[in-house]
C-alpha cells in the first residue's frame, strides 16, 4: 500500500515556490560580445611595420600611473550604450584594449566596471540593464586577456546619474559603464 506523505509533500511545493520565486526573467549570461580577433591586439609593437590589421590605438602611458585609484592615463574611463541595449560598440574597442594592456601591465590593479542606465524603467530592471552593460564591459576585457580576478561587475542602475535632465543627451550620458579603479 502506498501511503501519500502530505507533509512532504507540502515542503517539496514550498522550497520549489521559493526557489522560482527568487528567479529573475532577465538573462544576464546572454550578453552579446564579439571576439573581433583579440588576439591580433597584443599589439605591443605595433609600429613595427610587420603586422597587418594591427590596431591603431595609441598606446597608453603606462609610467604616470602610480597614483592609487587611477587607471590608464590618455584613455576614456566610460563606454556609452544604445538606449535599452548592452551591446559594447565597436567605437570603443581602443578604450577596452587601453584598458586592458593597462592592466596586464599592473596585476595588482583592479576595477570595478560600474553598470549605469538613464531614468527610465523600473529599478528592477534598470538594474537588470547596467549588470548586463557592466558584464558585457567585463567579457570584452577578459577576451583581451584581463584576468576575472581584477574585474569586478556591478550595477547602479539608473541611481547614480550622470546628468540630469529629461533630454535624449541626458539620457545618452547616463547609459555608461565607467571603470573605476581601486
Amino acid at each position: 500500500m502506498i501511503r501519500f506523505d502530505f507533509k512532504r509533500a507540502a515542503l517539496a511545493l514550498t522550497v520549489t515556490a521559493l526557489v522560482a520565486g527568487c528567479s529573475s526573467g532577465v538573462k544576464l549570461d546572454d550578453v552579446p560580445v564579439d571576439d573581433k580577433g583579440a588576439t591580433s591586439t597584443t599589439g605591443q609593437g605595433s609600429n613595427s611595420g610587420s603586422g597587418t590589421g594591427q590596431s591603431t590605438v595609441t598606446p597608453a602611458d603606462m609610467s604616470q600611473n602610480s597614483r592609487p585609484g587611477q587607471g590608464p592615463v590618455g584613455v576614456a574611463h566610460v563606454v556609452y550604450f544604445d538606449f535599452d541595449s548592452y551591446t559594447v560598440k565597436p567605437e570603443y574597442q581602443s578604450v577596452l584594449e587601453g584598458h586592458a594592456r593597462f592592466l596586464k601591465a599592473n596585476n595588482g590593479k583592479k576595477v570595478n566596471l560600474e553598470g549605469n542606465t538613464d531614468q527610465r524603467g523600473g529599478s528592477e530592471y534598470n538594474l537588470a540593464l547596467g549588470q548586463k552593460r557592466s558584464e558585457a564591459v567585463r567579457r570584452s576585457l577578459a577576451l583581451l586577456g584581463v584576468p576575472d580576478s581584477q574585474m569586478e561587475a556591478v550595477s547602479f542602475g539608473k541611481e547614480k546619474p550622470a546628468a540630469t535632465g529629461n533630454s535624449e543627451d541626458a539620457y545618452a550620458q547616463n547609459r555608461r559603464v565607467e571603470f573605476s579603479y581601486r
